[in-house]
């Protein structure tokens, strides 16, 4: 886990814990919680994906590698959580997803610096704000080479922002690497609570607007087939990881 709790305002907001005993591993997954999470529930969602990329990838199946354990998961697929504080009401947290766009930054070129195994980053709702903003710094800075990929899981930001006149689209075009937007018409959190809220569409429920311009590298990837609610994206054996990985080609 990488942890940015209570530390924002630190020399160094982020927090390591956890095993990173994973050295045979060619790439890993970066997964950013949404909305509502606090320490424990972000470490139960990291875990979840990685259940269910093992299970997607064919290493192991969900239930095997969790009978096997951790060392077991992690030589599958080893994921590493991205903890912030999202558990506040929904304003203060779409500010505190801005200002993690920093710190995430900040961890993602030392990575790249320090170790340079691809990293494919998975962000579900309100994540996809932080990963949003995160791109925008990276492109400010000019390391948009430090992703392999970004892929938003039910993301709660608004439809028209990944746009390419969007608030995130020239940061995603500047991107050396694809960024897959999973959607589906079945989040009613995402049709109806944020809809209402922010009183705009979510690009992760519908996709970009068909009136909108696309960014380069941008691809929005329909699961509605897949995915029956908004907390279902990265279920093992449930959700559209499996489609996922084919898209970014996870063996």
């Amino acid at each position: 886990m990488v942890s940015t709790r209570g530390r924002l305002d630190a020399d160094d907001p982020t927090e390591r814990s956890g095993s990173w005993g994973f050295d045979g591993a060619g790439s890993v997954v970066l997964y950013v919680h949404g909305l509502g999470a606090d320490a424990e529930s972000a470490r139960d969602q990291a875990y979840t994906a990685r259940l269910a990329l093992a299970a997607a990838t064919g290493e192991e199946s969900g239930t095997d590698a969790a009978a096997e354990g951790d060392a077991a998961v992690d030589e599958a697929r080893p994921v590493i959580g991205y903890s912030w504080a999202s558990n506040v009401d929904w304003g203060p947290a779409k500010e505190t997803a801005d200002a993690n766009a920093v710190p995430l930054a900040d961890w993602l070129t030392a990575w790249a610096d320090a170790d340079g195994r691809p990293v494919h980053l998975f962000a579900h709702s309100l994540g996809a704000r932080v990963t949003g903003a995160t791109l925008r710094e990276l492109a400010a800075r000019g390391r948009t080479g430090v992703l392999a990929s970004a892929s938003l899981f039910g993301g709660a930001i608004p439809d028209e922002s990944a746009a390419a006149d969007g608030r995130y689209g020239e940061a995603i075009a500047a991107l050396d690497a694809p960024v897959y937007n999973f959607h589906s018409r079945n989040d009613r959190v995402l049709g109806w609570v944020y809809r209402a809220s922010d009183r705009t569409r979510a690009v992760g429920h519908d996709g970009l607007p068909a009136s909108a311009t696309t960014p380069d590298g941008y691809v929005d990837v329909d699961v509605t087939d897949l995915v029956a609610d908004h907390y279902s994206y990265v279920e093992p054996e449930a959700g559209c990881v499996p489609r996922a990985t084919d898209r970014l080609g996870l063996e």
